[in-house]
């Protein structure tokens, strides 16, 4: 047997493709699956699609219902996974899917979130320049959000080699599925169907200063970000097209090169060849980030469009590469690099 996982939050989107993955894990035992208001409810009755856990009864998320497993995974409405990571034992992993632990800046928590920071975690994106040395043998884990996993991919290889000034503009399309499970009026299938909308805009939406921190980081200096997101009229995935002013000098050829070295060694990210653009579809399913290059000459810009399933490399999967290697496992053990189309 395995190491024994439970998850927090199995109801939801998140909890339900971390528990699709989990299923096909040769490394881990599903053991206790708990949710909020769904406590109670038999797992089939709302995660259809997960068969061979159809007849799990949900129990209520405490922590004397997650102790005693081996790895927790927390899929949990932002703010609820610090009183509980708290109780839990320093022996046991935790992998928080929400964003309690992602930001190092209190004061940026605490801006964006109106609650008190509750601390920093080793931040699970691998693909980061040092990120991946800082998850092997941690017991905490702070999982990236969708939108910064994919913008810092995209973004990170251009500022890492020197090739970008620390200004940035993201214009990202999401599929509705990143707004979570709740019923929303705007989300709604009348509502959605044939049309796109923006939301959070002017700097509003809460991972801007994730994708700051992380490109800050990179670039060894400040970042402005200007981020705006947009609701697609798809259930999952994300494009996001990214850009910031080129240094002088800077060629297609050396921005190419650049990414091309930054992630040829990296199993779940590739850059595509050229004339090749990345789409949604070619990543549903797949904990897998696409990506193309180009500069363009006439507003000294480079241009970065990438995408990923919000829900596979953006959070579940994300979530359980990180936990890989935390446990000392082959890093791409239990994970796809194949979509699903059509």
């Amino acid at each position: 047997m395995g190491y024994r996982v439970a998850v927090a939050g199995a109801s939801g989107y998140a909890g339900g493709e971390l528990l699709r993955i989990l299923a096909g894990h040769p490394g881990f035992e599903i053991g206790t699956l708990t949710a909020g208001s769904n406590a109670g409810a038999v797992l089939g009755t709302l995660q259809p699609h997960l068969r061979s856990l159809a007849d799990r009864v949900l129990t209520e998320t405490t922590p004397q219902t997650l102790a005693g497993h081996d790895v927790v995974f927390l899929a949990l409405p932002h703010g609820a996974s610090g009183p509980l990571a708290a109780e839990l034992g320093e022996d046991v992993l935790i992998v928080d899917c929400g964003a309690d632990y992602r930001l190092a800046d209190a004061a940026e928590w605490e801006h964006f979130y109106g609650t008190p920071h509750a601390g920093t975690w080793p931040y699970g994106l691998p693909e980061l320049p040092g990120h991946r040395e800082a998850l092997i043998g941690t017991k905490r884990i702070a999982v990236p959000g969708c939108y910064p996993t994919v913008s810092s991919l995209a973004l990170v290889p251009a500022f890492t080699a020197g090739l970008a000034e620390p200004d940035v503009v993201i214009v990202a399309a999401s599929g509705t599925s990143g707004a979570g499970k709740a019923p929303k009026t705007n989300l709604l299938g009348s509502e959605v169907m044939g049309a796109m909308s923006a939301y959070g805009v002017g700097g509003a939406h809460r991972h801007t200063p994730e994708i700051t921190q992380n490109l800050t980081a990179a670039a060894g200096e400040p970042v402005t970000v200007s981020f705006t997101p947009t609701l697609a009229p798809m259930s999952r995935g994300i494009l996001a097209t990214c850009t910031a002013k080129a240094k002088p000098g800077v060629t297609y050829a050396a921005l190419r090169e650049a990414y091309l070295a930054a992630y040829d060694a990296e199993p779940f990210v590739d850059v595509l060849p050229e004339g090749m653009w990345p789409s949604t579809a070619m990543t549903l399913g797949a904990n897998t980030a696409l990506m193309q290059v180009s500069l363009d000459e006439r507003s000294g810009r480079v241009v970065v469009v990438a995408a990923i399933d919000n829900l596979t490399k953006g959070t579940a999967g994300g979530a359980v590469q990180s936990a890989n290697l935390a446990l000392g496992m082959p890093e791409d053990l239990g994970l796809s690099t194949l979509a699903v189309a059509p």
